[in-house]
């Protein structure tokens, strides 16, 4: 059985022992993991790290649209990183859309509208050099979101930790996009009912790390190695076995992030 995080913030400080994660990763299964950036020193972080663990970590680029603390010049660095590290790169993300911050901006307006103008910015980049996107979009956002991405002509694109109302979501899936569940389907009916509508072949796993989850998982540190749980929740909610869970997904996230299967780690724990 081979699986794959499609969505784990590596860079993080709670990650200090990351021979220790990938390691327990590898032990369920997890041989992989896409590590998005948020901004212009965690993506330099995430190039030396997956220089670091070659097959096992994937990096993308990103700018994250909830980070009020980020700013133009920030914006304008992670553009310029995304051009010279090309490369090295499987995708761009998180990008996206603010929502939660909103609450807590002094100017709503003046935000939503320069995050707007920056997911534009960002794939039109996209396009440019042929990167799929990883998309920060919850809830009502998502019907925003996918409308620039369709007048930005973007070819590939996953909704991270898809939230959003059922006519968003199904215009989503019709135009072949990817969505993802996250730990949280092994308990919230919400994501459940999620899996239920989505079709196996455009759904990705992911842990969104070092993101708590509840449940089984209170008082956890997220890692990678809990896609496993969530890929057995998955089987269950579909009544399919855990091997097509798995070898779907992982065929979905090579497809969309142009991973080369033969490069990924072979399921079984780091010596």
């Amino acid at each position: 059985m081979m699986l794959i995080d499609t969505h784990c913030h590596l860079f993080s400080s709670e990650y200090a022992d990351l021979p220790g994660v990938l390691h327990r990763a590898r032990g369920r299964g997890v041989v992989a993991a896409v590590a998005p950036g948020v901004s212009p020193a965690s993506n330099l972080r995430l190039l030396t790290l997956a220089r670091a663990h070659p097959g096992a970590i994937w990096p993308c680029f990103g700018f994250h649209p909830e980070h009020l603390f980020l700013t133009e010049e920030d914006f304008q660095m992670v553009c310029a990183q995304v051009r010279e590290h090309r490369a090295a790169l499987v995708g761009l993300g998180e990008v996206g859309l603010p929502y939660y911050c909103l609450a807590d901006a002094p100017d709503v307006k003046a935000t939503a509208e320069a995050g707007r103008r920056r997911l534009r910015d960002l794939l039109g980049l996209a396009v440019d050099l042929d990167l799929p996107v990883s998309l920060h979009a919850p809830h009502e956002t998502a019907a925003e979101a996918f409308v620039l991405l369709r007048e930005a002509g973007v070819a590939r694109a996953a909704f991270h930790w898809h939230k959003a109302p059922e006519e968003a979501t199904r215009r989503i899936l019709e135009a072949g996009y990817f969505v993802s569940v996250t730990p949280e389907v092994c308990y919230r009916q919400r994501d459940r009912q999620l899996v239920k509508e989505v079709p196996l072949e455009q759904l990705l796993l992911e842990s969104d790390g070092p993101w708590p989850y509840e449940g089984e998982f209170t008082r956890m540190t997220t890692e990678p190695w809990m896609v496993g749980l969530a890929s057995n929740a998955v089987a269950r909610i579909k009544g399919i076995s855990l091997g097509e869970v798995a070898e779907q997904t992982t065929r979905n996230a090579a497809r969309l992030f142009g991973l080369d299967v033969g490069r990924l780690p072979a399921p079984r724990a780091w010596r």
